[in-house]
Order: structure tokens, then sequence, then C-alpha cells
């Protein structure tokens, strides 16, 4: 029993081990692929530079809960097959310990991270993605300027302007090589200015102000164009207001969704509940699945293991789903296919015991 303590012990080591390990591959590439779409955003106006950073702690909190999921199960998986292909379970297997045995090392590492995968779920997933929504709407209701990306042109609010400056300077709140063309009063302006900076009033008005610059009215070869140059022109700067925010199922707390039932709610409600039960099932489902066989193939197990995982997740997304649309009711939605697993776990537990007493009886 002690040399079982010590191998206990080791196992929770080295399943921990792994799970840091695939998590961080995992949130490497997750990270990645939201700093390309959010840059993407950026440079095409649709995203201030300095909203990149904050969005993209948004996003990377939201997405830890199936992150976790798939660490937990991968650690697993991949821990006891090697234990398969260096015999250590045949060893174990000829002393009398059963399959069923595994689950309390595997139970004492999945736990602490079920409990953390649920507070994420339940809480710090949903209040990510309400003040990514916050955020975003900020963002939206700055001034024109402060969206402007140098070397971008951008166009404003009201579509009656189009700016492009090459340089800004935020400590100073200074800009550099400014182009702006506008419409005013049905007549098409274009101003280029050498510099300039934002000026607020005291009853809060922005102004742009461009110095030492050239003005360019009408259309060209016309009677009526114009070129006048400037030391000093003041542009006010239009705000957007602040949008409403109308919260969703997916960035209303938890306790809300519980109190207001409608269809797509309970869906929600579902999701973040399913989290949690169904990353102690994919923990359970690890054990049988990780048998290998080298007369069969060493990557067996793992193809099961992936089709396994995309089924189940597959199903729950359509379930829930389902669930939204009314199609569903919510008990069945939430127990049906977690329930379905569970009995799948049990069946493969099953034949993975009798399997090895066969073989047992078969060396006798």
């Amino acid at each position: 029993m002690f040399r079982a303590s010590l191998f206990h012990r080791a196992l929770v080591s080295e399943f921990i081990g792994n799970g840091l390990l695939i998590f961080s591959i995992l949130l490497g590439i997750v990270v990645v692929s939201q700093v390309i779409r959010f840059l993407g955003e950026a440079v095409s106006g649709k995203l201030a530079v300095d909203g990149v950073l904050a969005l993209l702690g948004f996003s990377a909190l939201n997405y830890f809960p199936v992150l976790l999921s798939m660490s937990l199960f991968m650690s697993i998986l991949l821990t006891l097959s090697r234990c398969y292909r260096d015999s250590e379970m045949v060893v174990w297997f000829s002393s009398g310990i059963g399959l069923t045995y595994w689950m309390r090392p595997v139970l004492s590492y999945a736990m602490p991270v079920v409990a953390l995968i649920a507070v994420l779920s339940l809480v710090l997933s949903p209040w990510a993605l309400q003040k990514a929504d916050e955020f975003k709407n900020k963002l939206e209701s700055r001034d024109e300027i402060a969206g402007i990306t140098p070397g971008m042109f951008r166009e404003s609010s009201q579509a009656d302007r189009v700016y492009f400056i090459e340089d800004v300077d935020v400590g100073s709140n200074r800009v550099g090589n400014i182009f702006v063309r506008s419409v005013q009063n049905s007549k098409l302006g274009t101003m280029v200015a050498r510099e300039g900076f934002q000026e607020t009033l005291p009853n809060g008005d922005r102004f742009l102000v461009l110095l030492n610059g050239t003005r360019y009215e009408g259309t060209p070869g016309q009677r009526d164009y114009r070129i006048v140059e400037f030391e000093r022109y003041a542009m006010r700067i239009e705000s957007s207001a602040a949008l409403q925010i109308q919260p969703i199922a997916r960035t209303m707390p938890t306790p809300e969704l519980w109190r207001n039932p409608t269809t797509w709610n309970l869906s929600e409600l579902e999701w973040r509940l399913g989290l949690p039960i169904s990353a102690a099932i994919l923990a359970l489902l690890a054990i049988p699945l990780s048998y290998v066989n080298p007369r069969v193939g060493r990557s067996l197990n793992l193809i099961l293991a992936i089709v396994l995982y995309m089924l189940y997740s597959n199903m729950i997304s359509v379930t829930n789903a389902w669930v939204g649309q009314g199609k569903l009711a919510p008990g069945i939605g939430l127990w049906g296919i977690h329930a379905l697993m569970l009995l799948i776990v049990a069946v493969l537990f099953y034949w993975r015991t009798q399997l090895f007493s066969w073989h047992r009886v078969f060396r006798k």
C-alpha cells in the first residue's frame, strides 16, 4: 500500500505537469489567433489600437473553462497511456489492483480543476464578456480622433469627414501630417497641415486645431474653386453617444439567468453548468480510453478519444441550441447528454475490466 501511495502521488504530479504544458500550448494558440483578429480590426479602423490588450485579456478569460477541460482530459489520457506503454499498468494489474483504483488519483487531480472550471464558467466568464462589451462600447463612443490609427484613413461617425494622420504623440496630444476631407454646406473641402493638436474648451467641446496648413474648397477647374492658406484652423470633433447595452444571456450573471428563465437564458445556464460536469466525466472517460495495445497501434486510443470528445462537445452544443429554440426540455438538455456519456464511461470500464480478467485467466 505504501508503494501504491507513492505511485499515487507521482501520478498526480505527472498529471499536473502534463496539464500545465497542454494548457500553455492551447492558451498560446488561442492568444495568437485572437491577437491576429484584434490587430486586423485595429488596422481596418474598427478597433482602437490601445484597446487590443484589454480585449485580449477578456477574451482569454472567456476561453479558460474550455481550455482547462481539454487540458484535464488530455493530461490524464497521455499520462495513463504512457504507463501502459512502459508496462507500469501491467505490473499493477498483476499485483491485484484493478482499473477502478485509478479513479482515486485521477479524481484527486481532477476535482480541484473541475471546481476552478465551475467558478470560471458560472462567475468569471460572464463577467469577462460583460466587461468586453462595455469596453467596446466605450471605445466606440470616443471622439473621432481618438479612434484613428496612424497611417490609416478613418471616416467620421457622420460620414461627412475622412481623416488621415501620419503621426500621433499621445503624451503631448499633438498630431503630425494631417489630411482631412470634408463636406460642408454641400461643398467639398480638403485640408492638409504639417501639424496640429487637440484642444478642449471649458464647456467640454473638443477641437482638432490645424497649424500652418492649406484648405482647398470646391472642384478644381470650377469658378468657385478656392485655395486658402491658414495659420490656425479649428475643427470641432464629434463624439459618438454611448449606446445603452442590452444584456444578452451570455453576459448576464448566473443568478439573473435563474431568476429570468427564458428559453435562451436556460440554454446559457445549462451551458455554464455543463462545463464542470462534462470536465468531470471526461476525466473518468480518459481512464479506460488510455489503454494502449502495441499490437493494434499506439495511436488508436488517441484517435478514439478525440472522436468521443468531439462527439460529446457537439452533442452538448446541439442540445443547448435546441433548448434555446424551445425544441427540447431544459432538464433533458442538461442531464440527457451527460447521462449518456456516463453510461458510455461505465460500459468502457466494464469492458476493460473484463478484458484484463480474461488476460489473467489465459496466463494461468
